[in-house]
């Protein structure tokens, strides 16, 4: 150990949601640690959400270790300040060891065995480390964004608030995940004329044969799924969210709604050049493929009812209410007045601080469970850690306890 150095027995990176899940057991436990929080707790809720976020799950999933939720409305969907309140009052509900303001900004093994933190200037020694910073540090814009004229102001999904900061006029944007397909709606209800690439996000319903469809997959246990099980393996990680929405009670984001209302949609952006947006010829075939994905979600619900014998309300299938003309017409951004560009592309993770051998060819971690083959060296709070609800407020609590029984060398029930 160096002079100067201090040493604790566990240290946990990030104060989220996972991290600040991580310390609830290790208080419990009575095993001294310590948080690293390069903001403040939880504070993407605050900082990296718009004004009308709200939850796509329902809010029986918010399950923090000893904090359910206990609100009056266990089926709505919670909306930004409920969320903010929701993780506060788990933060306020112990008295974790945390140090905000404090950037991890290197981590190497220890001669000593364990490793070496260093931490807002500070030198730290622990047997057992944490990360728990999540997958979306840096924002995904591409490299010819910057040769778009200025004049068309662009922001990342994560810095978008409402379509009062954006300049009048129309929006394009890019990408159709749970974030830009909510966005959307977002400007159309502020009757801004907007414009969607359209990628190979999948979609499923709202709600189905009178039950909101993740009460159904609850009752079928596709949330016990564990990565290990899943037809695609580890590739579920990969896998883009499905869009749907909470707003207003929770409903369909019918895309294929959205352009039959106005909204024009385009395939896949390729490149922006000369203000003029080129697009992939695959809008049709992203709409069938989401449309499909949902439809074989409902197929397996009506396989369990049919299996369990369940009375349920018959519902019809689906009827495409919108079809693309086939056409794959480049976009001249100025003569269809769009001043903005809303990126929605997605995040990619940063862990180049981090001078471990725990990653692949590819530079992503290799875990099982958040178990790495680096001795004393864990992940949480990632998607399809282990299962479906691992990088959220259903699944997370799980994977600490199992993380603090790795720790303690002892079986750690959860919460």
């Amino acid at each position: 150990m160096t002079q100067n150095e201090k040493s604790i027995p566990v240290i946990i990176v990030g104060g989220g949601q996972a991290g600040l899940s991580m310390s609830w057991y290790l208080c419990r436990e009575q095993v001294e640690h310590i948080v690293f929080e390069a903001k403040t707790a939880c504070h993407s809720w605050d900082d990296e959400r718009w004004d009308n976020f709200c939850l796509v799950t329902p809010n029986w999933q918010c399950e923090l270790p000893g904090h359910p939720y206990k609100g009056r409305d266990p089926h709505g969907f919670m909306v930004k300040q409920e969320i903010i309140d929701y993780v506060k009052g788990f933060v306020a509900s112990f008295n974790p060891p945390l140090r905000e303001h404090t950037a991890v900004t290197s981590i190497t093994r220890h001669e000593g065995g364990g490793y070496r933190v260093v931490a807002g200037g500070e030198t730290w020694h622990a047997k057992h480390v944490v990360i728990a910073s999540g997958a979306y540090q840096d924002a995904v814009i591409p490299g010819y964004a910057s040769a778009i004229d200025p004049a068309i102001h662009q922001v990342h999904s994560q810095d978008y608030r409402n379509a009062a900061q954006l300049p009048e006029g129309a929006v394009l944007v890019v990408g159709s995940g749970q974030s830009g397909a909510q966005i959307v709606e977002d400007l159309f209800l502020e009757k801004r004329k907007v414009h969607l690439c359209v990628g190979s996000a999948p979609r499923v319903s709202r709600f189905y044969r009178g039950r909101d469809v993740v009460d159904w997959l609850a009752d079928m246990h596709f949330y016990d799924l564990t990565v290990d099980n899943h037809p695609l393996r580890d590739g579920a990680r990969d896998k883009t969210n499905h869009y749907v929405t909470g707003r207003n009670g929770g409903h369909d984001l019918d895309l294929r709604k959205f352009a039959k209302e106005g909204v024009g949609l385009h395939g896949t952006l390729e490149t922006i050049r000369d203000e003029v947006a080129h697009f992939a010829p695959d809008l049709a075939e992203n709409l069938d493929d989401a449309d499909k994905t949902n439809a074989d979600i409902k197929k397996s619900i009506d396989a369990y009812i049919a299996r369990e014998g369940i009375t349920a309300p018959t519902e019809a299938s689906y009827v495409p209410v919108w079809e693309p003309d086939g056409s794959n017409t480049p976009l001249d951004l100025k003569a269809a007045g769009i001043t903005s560009i809303l990126w929605c592309i997605g995040f990619r993770p940063n862990y180049r601080w981090i001078d471990v051998p725990v990653f692949n060819g590819a530079g992503k971690p290799v875990w099982h469970r958040g178990v790495t083959d680096a001795p004393g060296f864990y992940f949480l709070g990632l998607p399809w850690l282990h299962t479906w609800g691992s990088g959220r407020f259903s699944g997370v609590s799980r994977d600490a306890a199992w993380l603090a029984s790795q720790i303690t060398g002892k079986d750690v029930p959860v919460a």
